[in-house]
């Protein structure tokens, strides 16, 4: 593509790159590099470190206490990104990641996020409504059960870490990371050991 035919955003991008690459911020390879990284990273990666926290307590201390470490023990690239937090689903409480502002996501675990993440929509009424929120994904939870909501930001991202379904005692990782969905991962809906219909 020309000068003549290029969109002024393919313009702009080029520019950048080079300006970045001119003051030794970062070359184009790093940063198709970084463009390819983002591309791979899906829902698995995310599912991969959850049935791992669910079979191993030392992981799963880790995944707690930081998140960005338990996913680069997991071959997860997350140099130069906002820090992970991973949130704990219990019997008392649930776990909902909204952005508020924008679409913050943790991109590097769990893939670009989905269409109704960034709608304002689905931000406003999280914060205002939660239980009907998780009510149209078909997550019923029990009025004695908290629901917690937590603004994933530019300066920190949010997942959750769901409570392993009944009846997958035994069961290996990957069988496990098998049953997990993106939704689980950010609260709107959580796993089961049944198949879905």
């Amino acid at each position: 593509m020309n000068a003549l035919t290029e969109a002024p955003s393919e313009r702009l991008l080029a520019g950048l790159k080079h300006l970045l690459a001119a003051k030794g911020i970062a070359t184009e390879e790093e940063i198709a590099a970084r463009v390819a990284q983002t591309d791979r990273a899906s829902p698995a990666q995310g599912a991969r470190m959850v049935a791992h926290a669910w079979t191993d307590p030392e992981y799963r201390a880790l995944l707690l206490r930081d998140g960005a470490q338990a996913a680069e023990a997991m071959g997860i690239a997350m140099g130069g990104l906002p820090p992970l937090g991973v949130l704990e689903n219990t019997e008392e409480t649930h776990n909902l990641v909204v952005c508020t502002l924008c679409s913050c996501y943790p991109r590097a675990v769990l893939g670009y996020p989905p269409f109704w993440f960034k709608s304002p929509g689905y931000r406003a009424r999280a914060i205002r409504d939660p239980r009907g929120v998780l009510a149209e994904f078909g997550t019923m939870l029990p009025d004695r059960k908290r629901i917690r909501v937590v603004d994933s930001t530019a300066d920190y991202r949010w997942m959750v870490l769901p409570q392993r379904p009944a009846g997958t005692e035994g069961w290996n990782a990957d069988r496990l990371a098998a049953l997990l969905r993106e939704g689980d991962m950010i609260g709107v809906t959580v796993p089961s050991a049944a198949p879905s219909s």
